[in-house]
């Protein structure tokens, strides 16, 4: 039998990578948008609790298990920054084109360009679970001031893996999904969910 489960966003990519593994034990993902759960608040300063808030948010509204994540760039000579602002890192309105000259501009003055997506992913069987299934994945590369490629979104045209030779949006959609910070969190949470 198939368990539905409600994923704290409206994104039809994430929608779409989630649902491909996840079917595999058995869960059917749908975005909050179908329950008409409005996006909830992400007030705090860590990728673990944004999420956790985003999927108690998500099931109390439900009444169903959810999933929720955060992710972000986290570039080493700005501290970690933009971390879990990186959607709004040049203020608002969001804009990946103001957010990515942002991230160049802070980063002249440093030789250090090293630079890594992070994300978190929790799982919660109901709003007040307390042992939410957490898995997370960090996928290392270099901010480069010139943008390459035409695919991927955010800092994905900026963001270089120097093993590859590519920027992020150079990448084919399968590729960027196998290797990508999201990729390596959604397996791991997947293999915690099989036990």
């Amino acid at each position: 039998m198939t368990q539905r489960i409600v994923l704290a966003s409206n994104n039809k990519g994430k929608l779409k990578e989630f649902n491909e593994l996840l079917a595999t034990i058995g869960f059917s993902v749908h975005p909050q948008g179908e329950f008409d759960v409005p996006e909830a608040e992400e007030p705090f300063h860590t990728f673990v609790e944004n999420a956790l808030t985003k999927a108690r948010h998500a099931s109390r509204l439900t009444g169903l298990p959810a999933l929720a994540d955060d992710s972000g760039v986290c570039v080493n000579a700005l501290g970690g920054a933009p971390g879990v602002y990186s959607a709004r890192y040049a203020g608002e309105p969001k804009s990946d084109a103001r957010n990515n000259e942002k991230v160049i501009a802070d980063l002249a003055a440093h030789a250090d360009k090293s630079a890594y997506y992070y994300c978190v992913l929790v799982f919660v069987r109901h709003a007040d679970d307390p042992q939410p299934v957490i898995a997370d994945g960090r996928w290392e590369g270099v901010i480069s001031p010139e943008a390459r490629g035409e695919g991927g979104f955010g800092y994905d045209p900026h963001f270089l893996i120097p093993s590859l030779g590519k920027h992020v949006a150079e990448l084919a959609p399968e590729e960027k999904n196998r290797l990508s910070h999201r990729g390596q969190a959604l397996r791991a949470l997947v293999e915690k969910l099989k036990k």
